[in-house]
This record gives C-alpha cells, structure tokens and sequence, in this order.
C-alpha cells in the first residue's frame, strides 16, 4: 500500500498563503544547537519530515527535545552524549551531515553513517573532509561510517573549489571552538548560510562576513550558550507558490518572504509576462499578459537562480509560446522530472546539463513519480494547470520540504487530496 497525492487540474487559485520557516536553514540549525551547553529555542519550524528525522538524532544523542507548539522546537543539549550516529535516521537525510561538523567541534571526535537525501547526480562531501582536515582532524572511513578525529582543532585558511553550502556550514560549525581564527575563501553566500552564523553569535560564536565569499571564525575558548532563533522566510517554498500563482492565479498574494532572496526568479517571471507587485514582505501575483513568452534560465549559486526553483519553473514553462532552455550549473542530473512532465503531454528534451522546453504544450493528468523533493514541487504545479486528475507516486519527498502543503493549496481553491492505493 501507498500513500499518493491526487490533484484535479484546472481550478484556478486565489487568497493570501503564508510562507513557512526556512527548510534548509532549519535543517543546518537543528544540528548547530547542539554545540551550545545550555537550551536553545527556535521559532518558525516548518511541519516536514526532515524535522521528524533530526528530532530522532538528537534522541539518539541523549538530547532533550520538545515541541513547545506546532512551530517551536526547544533543544536541551545540558546531558548530551557523543555517541556514534549509525541508525537508519541518518540515511533519511542528506542535511545528517551537519552533525560531523557540530560533534568535531564539540568533541573532536564524531563517527556518522554515510548521509542519504535526494539523489541528484553525484554530490560529494570532499570538501567539508578537506576542511575539516585543514582544522587539523583526521577522516577514516570503515564499515560505512565516517570517522572524525582531532585531538585539538586550529584554525585556518580554507579555500573551497566550489562555493558549497553545506561545506560552508560544516566547516563554520567545526570551526567556532577551533583554537585561533578561521578564514573560509570561496564561501557559499546563501542566506541560510548567515541565518546559521546569526544562531552562533547568539549563542556566542564570533562569526563574521556573512553574506560575503570570505567568513572569519574566531575560536570561542568559552562554551557557547542558549539563546532564542526565530528562523528566516523559506526562500524555495515562497518560489514555489509564486510560480503556482503564475500558472494558475488571477490574484494571489504570497506573504512572511523576503523578496531580494529571490530576486532572481521574479525578474524571470516578468520576462516572460507576469504581473506582480513586489512589497517590503509579500507578493501579489495578477496573473499573465497574454500568452507566456519562453526564456533562457542557467542555475548559479546565490544571489543567481537557485537549483531548487529550476524544477517548477520548468513546469511553469511548459506553457511558454516557443523553446525555453534551461541550463544547470550545480546538480547537471537534475532533470528526472522532465520525463515525469513529457508524460502528462510535455515536449522536454534533455540533453544534460540542459532541458529544452518546447511550448505551449496542453498538460493531461496522469501518474506520476515525485522522484526528489523539487521534481514532487514540479509535479505538483503541472498538476493544478493539468487537464483531469494527476496522481503522484512517492510523495514522502514532497513532504520533506512543503509545510502544510495540502491545506495550503486546499485554502488557494486547489481540489487536492491523498488516497491510499496498491
């Protein structure tokens, strides 16, 4: 038996819908608390299953955790134990990785199993080993699991050959109790990446240029304490329901964002026709001119157009009049839900690393499998434009990431439900 999500296609969407706390932020922030020796409480947890998986680890750790309400989390490492995180929870996750670098930096010591997640093409973690390496540790790997030992961190200089975000993040975390300072050249600028560093200084790191390539780490001889961390706006989620907005609203307004996070994705929108009104925390979409013009997109790390969007913005491009191509820079497989849309009548051909959408296309609802958590965002889009009703297989990657989806969309006038089927 399976759970999947129905959609009947062509109900068109209107209201206000509130976007939730940053996925990827709160993924990286549940970890980093545990540095700290006194409790910690974050505000505007999203409902996903990620948060489930990482309450499970940091059980596992002999942390205390509560659920103060459905958006507080309240995380008391004072009993922690270093113990080796080998259970299945890990695997349920890619952000697992986080706790490498949060118990080398406690410790000195951490011994993790292999992290899952999405399967987006080859995603190496060589670079948080090498900067760990550089802070002085030493990296086994035996049985599956990775092994991390220092018998004392010092700081230093790292480059990264890419701007990672969880390189970034990891190293930062290793690095905060690290002797001397830190610098990380090359870094990741994302704005999950400053909502981390905003958490340790409150706690009592000493981190700064975040936001810029180059963040300084200065080694805290102090341990770091509690504090309270409201977590920023999910910029992916926010994209998301813009992009629903523009394929199916007459008038919608997406609230709790912070526009310049993505920046990038509503100036493509304008381009290919349509209208908005950007305010100081919302935006209020009023539908298309006329037929969408196509657009040519090329995914770069932040402040670029983010990977994450690429996927339903191609859904969204399937009613474009002409070819769009787009073009990914970070994860080059990640085009799996290209033959997922030819099948509800789409014309994508994939030559990697780019997509060429060929428009405008009618959609017919059909089944469907969520293959990564933003193939499950496309699909769903593609099913509210889509004639008749899409089934969608495989929807726990769906869920890992889209708060309250259903009632959401349901509150929007989407005809949305699940079933559970052979």
């Amino acid at each position: 038996m399976e759970e999947v999500i129905k959609i009947e296609g062509g109900h068109r969407l209107h209201g206000t819908v509130r976007i939730s706390g940053s996925k990827n932020s709160t993924v990286a922030l549940i970890p980093a608390c545990v540095l700290g020796n006194a409790p910690v409480t974050i505000y505007g947890v999203p409902n996903i299953s990620d948060v489930k998986s990482l309450t499970v680890l940091l059980r596992e750790l002999n942390v205390e955790v509560k659920q103060l309400d459905e958006e507080t989390l309240y995380i008391d490492p004072t009993h922690m134990e270093n113990t080796p995180m080998v259970s299945n929870a890990v695997s349920k996750l890619r952000a697992s990785y986080y706790f490498m670098g949060a118990l080398l930096g406690k410790y000195g010591h951490a011994q993790i199993k292999m992290p899952g997640g999405c399967y987006l093409g080859p995603r190496p973690i060589d670079l948080h080993l090498k900067g760990f390496e550089a802070l002085g540790a030493t990296v086994k790997y035996e049985h599956g699991c990775y092994i991390l030992h220092a018998d004392e961190l010092v700081g230093n200089r790292i480059f990264l050959d890419i701007p990672s975000v969880g390189a970034t993040i990891n190293i930062m975390m290793a690095a905060v109790y690290a002797k001397g300072r830190t610098v990380i050249e090359n870094a990741a600028r994302e704005p999950e990446i400053i909502d981390i560093a905003t958490l340790l200084n409150k706690m009592g790191a000493r981190i700064t240029g975040m936001g810029t390539s180059t963040l300084t780490i200065d080694g805290s001889v102090q341990p770091l304490k509690g504090c309270f961390h409201e977590i920023i706006p999910d910029r992916i989620e926010a994209a998301t329901y813009i992009i629903m907005a523009a394929a199916m609203a007459d008038d919608m307004v997406i609230e709790n964002i912070i526009p310049q996070h993505i920046e990038a994705i509503l100036m493509k929108l304008e381009e290919i026709g349509i209208k908005m009104k950007v305010g100081t925390d919302f935006v209020q979409i009023y539908g298309r001119e006329g037929e969408l013009r196509p657009t040519e997109i090329l995914t770069k790390p932040y402040p670029g157009f983010a990977t994450d969007v690429q996927q339903p913005f191609t859904a969204l491009l399937t009613q474009a009049k002409g070819q769009s191509i787009v073009t990914e820079t970070i994860y080059t497989e990640r085009f799996k839900h290209c033959y997922e849309l030819n099948k509800m009548g789409a014309d994508i051909d994939v030559r990697i690393p780019s997509g060429f959408i060929n428009g405008s296309t009618p959609l017919s609802g059909t089944s469907v499998v969520a293959t990564d958590l933003r193939c499950g965002a496309a699909l769903v889009v593609a099913g509210l434009m889509a004639d008749g009703i899409t089934e969608i297989h495989d929807v726990y990657h769906i869920d890992r990431g889209y708060d309250h989806l259903d009632e959401k969309l349901r509150s929007l006038g989407a005809v949305f439900w699940r079933e559970t089927v052979e």
